[in-house]
């Protein structure tokens, strides 16, 4: 659904599906300070230290940190073998007044090169919704989005991140750090492209841009 290829290499993202359950264990923990409802995830960053073969046995860590008065984050770890071999820091934002943190410089308006041009079906939400378990009534149908506000139903910022990956995946090194900032939401059905330049990448339809990114070695 994300458009990676099948190989004995678990896709960069898949840790975050893995991870998801324990994710929303902690945010509905009655001891936890922020409600799950109306969170809104701003900002991802995962750090690959090593390729994960598909079958071995993992470890997965989740730990809420404090970043700000309306902001928190999900700090994932993955073990293999004993080793950290993966971590995610997910940024979740409360509305309500103030703006998110930035993780990245502000780059509209720099010069990307066209890689791809994504056309994204109404049924998208669902279908990534039945692999990854995370099941927001604004990402499942056009009804139950304008219940949120939205004018129909948005993909899934995570499905973004990982669509950017796989068409990046042929120039991914073993290693490396990759970060990006959830923008603005994209309608489905839609289209947008993919653009990149050395170490930055984002997504946009028009002037409107749905996610920016950077990744390092």
């Amino acid at each position: 659904v994300c458009g990676f290829r099948l190989r004995d290499e678990l896709p960069p993202t898949y840790p975050h599906v893995l991870a998801f359950p324990l994710h929303m264990k902690a945010m509905t923990d009655g001891s936890f300070p922020f409600s799950a409802v109306g969170l809104v995830h701003v900002a991802n960053r995962i750090v690959v230290r090593r390729p994960l073969r598909a079958g071995v046995e993992l470890d997965l860590t989740v730990r809420p940190k404090e970043v700000g008065e309306r902001t928190f984050a999900l700090l994932t770890e993955v073990r293999a073998d004993g080793e950290l071999a993966w971590e995610e820091e997910s940024t979740m934002f409360r509305p309500g007044g103030g703006r998110p943190p930035r993780e990245l410089e502000d780059d509209d308006d720099a010069q990307l090169a066209f890689m791809a041009e994504w056309r994204l079906p109404g049924d998208l939400g669902r279908r990534y919704a039945s692999v990854s378990g995370d099941r927001n009534p604004i990402h499942m149908h056009p009804l139950t989005a304008k219940l949120f506000g939205f004018p129909r139903a948005i993909a899934h910022g995570m499905w973004t991140k990982a669509r950017c990956l796989a068409t990046l995946e042929p120039s991914l090194p073993d290693a490396y750090e990759v970060t990006v900032e959830f923008r603005k939401p994209l309608l489905l059905p839609g289209r947008a492209t993919f653009e990149r330049g050395d170490e930055r990448f984002r997504v946009r339809s028009g002037d409107n841009v749905h996610l920016s990114g950077g990744f390092r070695e």
